[in-house]
């Protein structure tokens, strides 16, 4: 079915293109979110009208992408993340990450406009990403991984209770005297004796 787009959606294309969909993909998700229109003679027309108007806005969105890719390519992006002494880093620098870290330097591009080298870095070291401006447009910037050693904090181990390793000497504890036995009465060790005796 062949629509035209009333807005740009990546990967599809851009506002003003002719594109062959699906029936379903365009009546279910195109057409109900304005994105496209049926590709008829009053969209054509239609669209003859605007041609000017989006063809200038294409040629800002080309201008703007080639003012992006200056500034890009001459930015190298730092990321730090947690690795062990091998270099070897606790996860992996994505895409996402990438565009993170662009965010924070003021640059919104999208995930799946990034392409990394092998999809992920998994250790430190310097590498390059592709990025997907306007059109054929792209740039290729620099990305260094540095790695963050982790502090471990360790604990003196805590002896377990009720029990000692062989050699420890047992700490002392004072214990309560034990009780007096009371002395036996003459009377009664002379019964004692008697029945020993029978």
């Amino acid at each position: 079915m062949k629509v035209i787009l009333n807005k740009d959606l990546a990967p599809l294309g851009e506002e003003g293109d002719v594109k062959d969909v699906a029936k379903g993909y365009a009546r279910n998700f195109l057409f109900p979110r304005g994105i496209a229109l049926p590709y008829t003679e009053q969209t054509i027309k239609l669209f003859e009208t605007r041609k000017e108007e989006i063809e200038a806005r294409k040629q800002e969105k080309r201008k703007n992408a080639t003012g992006i890719k200056d500034r890009l390519e001459a930015l190298e992006l730092v990321i730090t993340m947690p690795a062990g002494a091998n270099g070897k880093l606790y996860g992996a620098v994505t895409s996402q990450t990438v565009a993170d870290e662009l965010g924070r330097q003021g640059f919104q591009i999208e995930r799946k406009r990034i392409e990394l080298a092998g999809t992920t870095f998994k250790s430190v070291g310097k590498y390059k990403a592709m990025i997907k401006l306007y059109e054929n447009a792209g740039a290729e910037i620099t990305v260094i991984v540095q790695g963050q050693t982790l502090k471990i904090e360790t604990k003196a181990p805590v002896p377990a209770k009720g029990r000692h390793r062989r050699g420890e000497t047992e700490p002392k504890q004072e214990t309560a005297p034990e009780p007096a036995l009371p002395e036996a009465t003459p009377a009664e060790t002379s019964e004692e004796s008697k029945f020993n005796q029978s």
